[in-house]
């Protein structure tokens, strides 16, 4: 028990919110929960990777939805991008997202499956007991996910697909300038359409706008915010 409670008084741990209630709520459960722990926050991405850079921490609880930087609308692709990034430079760090947008980690489910490090994810309708039995499990290194649903959960994730869908719903481009932005023929990308439209079940249906089928569809299972 002395161990344990001398482990708990050594954690570092990192929360990453931009709403100050949801921020300081947090890191209060946190602090009673652990109370010897060093606990600092950051309100948008490059804040959180300053502070990840300069600081040996043991866990990140962040939400998806976080700004950029100052001043920035706060996106649930922000935290996305910021995920990859943690993933890819700190392989061994435990992370817990605590978002009300879980649909959206389908995006990134292999980069989650190949993490060493704890990864656990918390709705934020759960209660505060089951959040902390979430955290408890990121610091011991245990991968929990089985709330990340959709249609990408043990399909191989095609990153082009996504990056199609970013630039024809969120850009409005239309598919000629889709392949200039990619690189490559206007047939790869009525092919990848195919393949998304297939992955999506959303066929053509008399009467129905094929690509507004396949956005809504899209923005249900959480591939574009």
């Amino acid at each position: 028990m002395k161990q344990e409670m001398s482990e708990k008084a050594l954690l570092k741990i990192l929360v990453i919110d931009d709403h100050e209630s949801v921020l300081s709520g947090t890191v209060d459960i946190l602090q009673k929960h652990y109370p010897g722990a060093e606990i600092v926050t950051a309100i948008n991405a490059n804040n959180a990777l300053n502070q990840v850079s300069s600081l040996q921490l043991d866990l990140v609880v962040m939400d998806l939805s976080i700004p950029e930087n100052y001043g920035i609308t706060a996106r649930p692709d922000t935290g996305v991008q910021l995920l990859r990034i943690l993933m890819k430079h700190y392989p061994n760090l435990n992370i817990l997202v605590q978002t009300a947008h879980v649909r959206t980690l389908v995006r990134i489910r292999p980069d989650i499956d190949s993490h060493k490090g704890g990864f656990t994810v918390a709705d934020k309708s759960l209660s505060t007991q089951e959040m902390l039995t979430r955290v408890d499990w990121a610091l011991q290194g245990l991968t929990h996910t089985k709330d990340i649903k959709g249609i990408y959960s043990g399909l191989e994730f095609k990153p082009e697909w996504l990056r199609v869908l970013t630039l024809a719903f969120e850009e409005g481009l239309q598919d000629k300038t889709i392949a200039e932005r990619m690189c490559i023929s206007e047939r790869m990308v009525r092919h990848y359409w195919s393949k998304l439209q297939d992955a999506l079940n959303v066929y053509p249906d008399e009467g129905k706008n094929i690509r507004i089928q396949t956005e809504i569809r899209a923005r249900e299972e959480g591939l574009i915010d």
